[in-house]
């Protein structure tokens, strides 16, 4: 009881500080952002349409934004979060989408370098499937900023991991997580905008 007690103490006092604390404004470059919609080769549902207005609303909000994605597999929540990556990459920040399993790392990872192939966008991955030589270049990448958008299990959650300006946080099946996962996960949004992927409902 003690424990669950001091929990939920360190978790009102994550939300009541990120709900103070300022946040980068991450506007979206319209013509750009409209050209980037146009290679979604689907017809966006009216739920997965709203969702991505109200997550890039969030974004231009100035406040830290913590948005939950609810959806089945296959129902486009991917796409919200891709959405929100380049309106924050456009805007000079950097996206982490932080995943629980390597095949989803690797899943993500051929999505995004799939649809910002176009764009002078540098994806990284970090997991046990990514070599030790191009681990190295990733981690480098993402301190000096030359990665834009990293990709990762646990790995992007190492100490060794530093973004140099990173903006939203993208988080997949964050329940797969253990605890320590979870605290470092804590840690790395401060001050970021944050975006949660789920298709476990949750009640």
């Amino acid at each position: 009881k003690e424990r669950v007690r001091d929990m939920a103490a360190e978790l009102i006092k994550v939300a009541a500080k990120r709900a103070v604390d300022p946040a980068p404004r991450i506007p979206r470059a319209q013509e750009a952002f409209d050209e980037f919609c146009a290679l979604f080769p689907y017809d966006e549902t009216e739920d997965q349409s709203r969702a991505i207005d109200e997550t890039l609303a969030g974004l231009e909000s100035g406040v830290t934004m913590d948005r939950l994605i609810c959806g089945d597999v296959g129902f486009g929540k991917t796409e919200v979060a891709l959405r929100a990556a380049f309106a924050t990459v456009m805007a000079g920040k950097q996206v982490a989408v932080v995943v629980p399993t390597t095949l989803l790392a690797r899943q993500h990872n051929m999505t995004f370098a799939e649809r910002f192939a176009h764009y002078p966008v540098q994806v990284g991955q970090l997991s046990r499937l990514v070599s030790a030589k191009r681990s190295k270049e990733v981690r480098a990448g993402i301190a000096d900023g030359t990665v834009d958008i990293a990709i990762g299990t646990h790995a992007l959650l190492a100490d060794g991991v530093r973004f140099r300006d990173l903006g939203l946080l993208v988080v997949d099946e964050e329940q797969h997580f253990g605890v320590t996962h979870k605290e470092k996960l804590k840690k790395l949004k401060a001050g970021v905008h944050v975006v949660t992927l789920s298709a476990t409902p949750i009640p």
